[in-house]
């Protein structure tokens, strides 16, 4: 079995592709694995937020279908540093630059772009669809609101102001001050609303800090579901730039390219809300680096044992390391 390390904005991943595998793996192997190559102390390297499990499309249209496993073994309807990641990957193994993907919820177009430095390979990703709902949700706030935005969630014990979306995996967001980013409020916040025993997301839900640092520039840090503090996380980057385009406008525009600076580096977004009415989605452009390759035998992965595995690394990562170190990124 081969793996490939892969990440956006340093939101890393193992990746296998189900068509170069000899057996099928079943739902209860896909987990495990996921679980077992994953674990940052005990897994295969260093470890990963995730799983990205690729086949073929179910059904005319998408190039191929992309499933996302959490490191603790759920599945995420999407993620957007995944998405590039399994693009740049489709690309490469079909000899094409646009094309869409299956993802949970939807077939989303991806293609390939200038490459934002020199040796740092760069992808689109289209991030849709976007609901406020709270049925789409899966949210419980204030007496039964249908929809949460800018507002306090009297269920909670805090003065921050939240707005809920899902694009469409769930993402609850707060601006923040500095202070507020820095702390350990947003883990708090994420352990509690990701216990599965809380009455307001007992689903979990992905929550963010957002602060706005300039002119179309915003500093986003994520608790994400499945996996705790990241990164990077794409679908989160993509809300909070949606967010911050409807509640702070004079700042953030709509339609414009927003830079979104994160712990693990930068992305590019461009928010399209449809003011007239319509769907409205977000542009999400961004690094898709292949860190390495890693052969092994699935039962060993499937044991947990890493002592046999067979890693090659290409030199992708120092040109990504060496991109984030000349952003002079502001926090």
């Amino acid at each position: 079995m081969e793996l490939l390390k892969v990440h956006g904005s340093g939101n890393d991943f193992y990746m296998l592709d189900a068509q170069k595998m000899d057996k099928q793996l079943s739902e209860s192997e896909l987990r495990q694995l996921a679980i077992n190559i994953c674990d940052r102390d005990n897994g295969l390297i260093d470890g990963a937020d995730g799983l990205l499990f690729v086949d073929k499309a179910d059904h005319e249209g998408p190039l191929g279908r992309m499933r996302v496993i959490n490191a603790d073994g759920s599945e995420a309807s999407m993620c957007g540093n995944g998405l590039r990641s399994v693009a740049r990957y489709l690309a490469e193994e079909n000899r094409q630059q646009s094309f869409s993907v299956q993802t949970m919820e939807a077939d989303l177009p991806v293609a390939k772009m200038p490459d934002l430095a020199e040796g740092v390979a760069t992808y689109q990703a289209h991030i849709a669809p976007v609901s406020f709902k709270a049925e789409d949700l899966k949210m419980h706030v204030n007496d039964g609101a249908d929809t949460l935005v800018d507002q306090a969630i009297a269920e909670l014990d805090t003065n921050l102001k939240f707005t809920a979306v899902a694009v469409p995996n769930p993402h609850l967001i707060a601006f923040v001050d500095q202070d507020t980013l820095e702390s350990d409020e947003l883990g708090e916040l994420g352990r509690y609303l990701n216990n599965g025993n809380n009455p307001v997301f007992p689903d979990g839900v992905n929550v963010s800090f957002v602060r706005i640092i300039g002119q179309n520039n915003i500093f986003v840090r994520t608790f994400e579901r499945g996996v705790g503090y990241t990164n990077a996380c794409g679908t989160a980057m993509s809300a909070s730039s949606l967010v911050s385009v409807l509640l702070h406008s004079d700042e953030v525009a709509n339609n414009a390219e927003i830079t979104v600076q994160n712990p693990g580096g930068i992305v590019k977004t461009r928010v399209h809300h449809q003011i007239a009415g319509g769907e409205d989605y977000i542009d999400l452009i961004g690094n898709a680096t292949f860190v390495r390759t890693v052969n092994l035998s699935l039962e060993d992965a499937l044991n947990g044992d890493f002592s046999h595995a067979v890693k090659e690394e290409t030199d992708e990562q120092k040109s990504y390391e060496d991109f984030v170190a000349g952003l002079q990124l502001q926090q």
